[in-house]
């Protein structure tokens, strides 16, 4: 929003609207415009009384043609069309386009109904609106009508279902109008309240006037009226639920919604805490009880009559469900917004609702964090496992960050269970009960995984380090080489460690240049919009690199432009290729290794960060540097290099992490998942235990693998659109495939980094494309809540780690909660209701039959036999006990000692 033009600010006669003209040469989304109108609104005008709209208009580079700006913009407009008409948003939603050849007429193609074909007008109207007078065209939109495909019976009453809903909805609806400014204040009025203002009122017929800093009342009765007011009693209602002032009817605001003084209030919750004070000069007793109903907690303050507060002491302890009607006010000693001047108190029921799962058949979650997720899972492991056993769900599995901890407690709530199960059964018949049928603890992991499997040398054929090597590095669009271009190649030729030639050029797109892009390159589309296209492009500069090895930082993502680029144009697609930044992690000992962390841990300098011919030339320099390293270790060859680096530890500690689930699935996986842990706490820890892939498949026999949640490497993989060869390299890896419902994903929307989601929409199509892949592949594919609290209301402990970890966003807790399976089915009604029942139900049970019951160890010690170890021990103890104390040792001393001894030789 820097970079915008804003050419004109107006008003409303009500002064409740402001209308900004922005121009702009750079597209911008609408969900950034309506994230800038909500914060210009939340931050000028805090009382919510005037509403902010945006209203731009593009000035486009000769890239955009309105097929590739459609491309670009089209969630877009689908969100205006949702906010404008559900109805019209959702036959957008079907529809589909195509262009003449001058681009200058747009057929859209809608589903022939009669809806489709009432409603085709406005949509025409309003897209040659946004095309035309927003974004610079000259389009003219023409509709043609299809006829329904053949679906499922079910999806196409539901389609009709949610029409009904939303003509119902907008019945007589058209385009935002501005809204209806407040009705005109009665003059009557408005003169009352400015003698309210004043300091002037009425009351009971008493006269007030003003007098220095208060009030002061003229009327001789004021004794007699303040008397009877301090002789009142509590209660002034005939409700048996008051306990306090008068009865009241008006329906309570959540607390978390009382975030200012904003006067008299109504609120309702639960009692967490009591205390009183008693002031013994004035004859009264301040009481203090702080109320939450489980969005926020407030404090409360009551003055009463000493010798009155038995009356109501008793209603005000912690557990009681209280209504209470009051002002919100700043207090001035504790500095926080509290409830004062309280005019009525009365006693509600509990209110909140107890969860149960009703489902028929049960699921089983898969992925559960205990407390033992370091400063993240907030929930006992022996709570969630009590809530998931009263449910009636038949396994669950516990999953913390990296450890173990939680499984003593986990098991031994199981062997209570158990204890009271079996009972039952022998109670009923059965002498000897089967705990192989009985509910399931599943012992597992979330892993820290490290991709070690992708080399830092690829295709070697016997080079050495003084060859000739080309070092090259190119700007793209985007990170997905399959759904982004290239706008520049630079490299170098190295011989000897010497740059001895020079390949620069800009690539046309022949789409436009993202805005972030342009900020990070300083590429915009006047530089690129007549340089040659990459089909002429790329064969010269695989000229140039002929008969070298190619070297890139970070040479996975270049490389995979290149290679994809080749494959598309028939040529070559398999290279000898090195990567800077894996010999950086092998030789250097730093905390980042981008490429300009590096470039000044060598010295190199790098003046003009993200342009391809000067990251190549210091990417060279580094390279130069590097093999001189390289050298003095021994290393002279790529085969050298390339064993060196495999599975090396120091490597692994600074390679990016993804998660994994990893289950044990029988006592054999259960002991090479605890080596493996082990391993990832004392090889490979930095900063977080890391199990490298190489590891992982060493020790694969008895685990069960699933790809986890949006910190996986799959999810990452389709976030980032890469190709379908490395995404099914991915999925194969996999037992099982992981899909979460919508809310733990939200956070995407508003982050910039994650560029191709934008909408709840975009989420389900990851969700869809996982689904799709699971088909594809034969792969299982489970829905999960990834829970790091019981209950909905309990993020608010989560909230508070977080907030003390320094999370600017941890105010906006995802819902990581444990549903039920009727939650679960609901969230994912998106996929088709068998295809719901198939993740929530049938492959959660699928994976958790697949698992033995088992407990966390062996149920034998196996203590190591070391002759006379005990006597060993002892003599060792005691010698070391006499040369402290003395001969005669002190009794407290004898007997400690004999407990220790006793517990350890004991246990073997």
């Amino acid at each position: 929003m820097e970079e915008v033009y804003v050419e004109r600010i107006s008003s409303n006669k009500e002064k409740t609207l402001v209308r900004i003209q922005l121009l702009s040469e750079h597209l911008i989304q609408k969900w950034q415009i309506r994230k800038v109108e909500a914060e210009i609104a939340r931050q000028l005008f805090p009382e919510g009384n005037v509403e902010v709209r945006i209203f731009e208009r593009f000035r486009l580079s000769a890239q955009y043609t309105p097929e590739n700006l459609l491309d670009i913009y089209w969630e877009s407009i689908l969100e205006e069309f949702r906010e404008y008409s559900p109805l019209e948003h959702s036959i957008l939603m079907r529809s589909s386009r195509r262009f003449n050849e001058a681009q200058d007429e747009m057929c859209l193609m809608l589903e022939n109904s009669c809806i489709a074909q009432r409603k085709s007008a406005d949509i025409v109207r309003i897209l040659e609106k946004i095309l035309n007078e927003r974004c610079g065209f000259g389009v003219h939109v023409v509709t043609e009508y299809q006829e329904l495909h053949n679906s499922h019976i079910a999806e196409e009453e539901q389609r009709i279902a949610l029409e009904v809903q939303a003509i119902s909805q907008n019945m007589g609806g058209g385009m935002p109008q501005e809204k209806e400014a407040p009705a005109a204040q009665d003059p009557a009025n408005a003169q009352e309240d400015s003698k309210a203002s004043a300091g002037v009122t009425k009351e009971g017929g008493d006269k007030v006037s003003m007098s220095g800093s208060g009030f002061k009342r003229t009327d001789r009765g004021v004794d007699k009226k303040l008397q009877e007011k301090q002789n009142r009693p509590l209660k002034r209602s005939d409700n048996p639920d008051v306990i306090f002032g008068r009865d009241f009817e008006e329906e309570a605001i959540e607390i978390e919604n009382v975030t200012g003084e904003i006067g008299e209030v109504v609120i309702r919750g639960k009692v967490l805490s009591y205390e009183d004070r008693e002031i013994a000069r004035i004859e009264k007793t301040l009481m203090i009880f702080k109320l939450t109903d489980f969005t926020d907690t407030i404090s409360l303050k009551l003055f009463v009559k000493t010798e009155q507060v038995g009356e109501i002491k008793g209603d005000l302890q912690p557990g009681k469900f209280l209504k209470i009607k009051g002002m919100a006010a700043m207090d001035n000693y504790d500095h926080e917004i509290s409830i004062t001047s309280i005019a009525g108190i009365k006693k509600i029921p509990d209110f909140t609702t107890k969860r149960m799962d009703h489902s028929v058949r049960k699921r089983v979650e898969l992925h559960c964090h205990t407390k033992m997720s370091d400063m993240d899972g907030v929930s006992e492991a022996k709570d969630i496992v009590k809530r998931a056993y009263s449910w009636g769900m038949p396994a669950i599995a516990i999953t913390d960050h990296g450890v173990v901890q939680s499984f003593p407690d986990a098991n031994h709530v199981w062997d209570d269970l158990w204890r009271e199960e079996s009972k039952k059964r022998k109670e009923a018949g059965d002498p000897d009960p089967d705990r192989f049928d009985f509910f399931k603890v599943i012992y597992g992991v979330e892993a820290y995984l490290v991709d070690d499997l992708i080399p830092v040398v690829h295709n070697e054929t016997g080079q050495e380090l003084r060859d000739s090597f080309v070092v090259f590095d190119i700007e793209t669009t985007g990170t997905s080489h399959v759904n982004n271009k290239i706008i520049e190649i630079g490299a170098v030729k190295v011989v000897d460690g010497k740059i001895v030639d020079r390949f620069s050029t800009f690539v046309n797109p022949q789409v436009p240049i993202p805005f972030l892009i342009e900020q990070l390159t300083s590429i915009n589309d006047s530089m690129v919009i007549d340089a040659p296209l990459i089909e002429e492009v790329l064969p010269e500069f695989l000229e140039f690199c002929k008969g070298s090895v190619m070297v890139a930082h970070n040479a996975e993502f270049d490389m995979g432009f290149i290679m994809e680029n080749c494959r598309r144009q028939g040529l070559p697609s398999t290279y000898t290729y090195i990567d800077t930044l894996g010999i950086a992690r092998l030789l250097l000992k730093q905390a980042k290794y981008t490429l300009d962390a590096v470039a000044k841990t060598l010295k190199v300098s790098l003046e003009h960060h993200h342009r391809a011919v000067d990251d190549a030339e210091c990417t060279a320099l580094i390279f130069e540097k590097l093999i001189v390293m390289l050298e003095e270790k021994g290393i002279l060859t790529l085969k050298q290099l390339e064993e060196a680096s495999t599975s090396n530890p120091e490597i692994i500690k600074k390679m990016p992490t993804y998660h994994a689930i990893i289950l044990a699935k029988n006592s054999v996986g259960r002991t090479n998942m605890y080596t493996l842990i082990s391993k990832s706490h004392l090889e490979y820890y930095n900063r977080r235990p890391r199990i490298p892939k190489s590891e992982l498949l060493k020790y694969r026999e008895g685990l069960i693998l699933g790809s986890a949640c949006e910190a996986g490497e799959l999810y990452r993989a389709l976030l980032d659109g890469k190709d379908d060869a490395e995404i099914a390299r991915l999925v194969n890896f996999y037992d099982y495939l992981e899909i979460q419902p919508d809310g733990n994903n939200m956070f995407m929307i508003e982050s910039e980094r994650v560029e191709s989601i934008h909408s709840v929409e975009d989420i389900r199509d990851v969700n869809r494309r996982i689904v799709s892949l699971g088909e594809q592949f034969h792969k299982p594919v489970v829905a999960t809540c990834d829970v790091h609290f019981l209950d909905p209301e309990d993020e608010i402990y989560r909230r508070i780690i977080m907030a003390g970890k320094g999370f600017d966003d941890a105010d906006h807790q995802a819902p990581l909660f444990l549903r039920t399976t009727e939650e679960m089915l609901e969230e994912f009604q998106y996929l088709g209701s068998e295809k719901a029942e198939e993740v929530v139900i049938t492959n959660t049970n699928l994976i958790a039959d697949m698992i033995d019951t088992m407990a966390p160890v062996r149920p034998d010690k196996c203590p190591p036999i070391i002759p006379d170890s005990d006597k060993t021990l002892r003599r060792i103890c005691y010698n070391k006990a006499h040369e402290l104390y003395g001969e005669n040792l002190p009794e407290i001393v004898e007997k400690r000692l004999e407990k220790e001894l006793t517990s350890i030789i004991g246990n073997g």
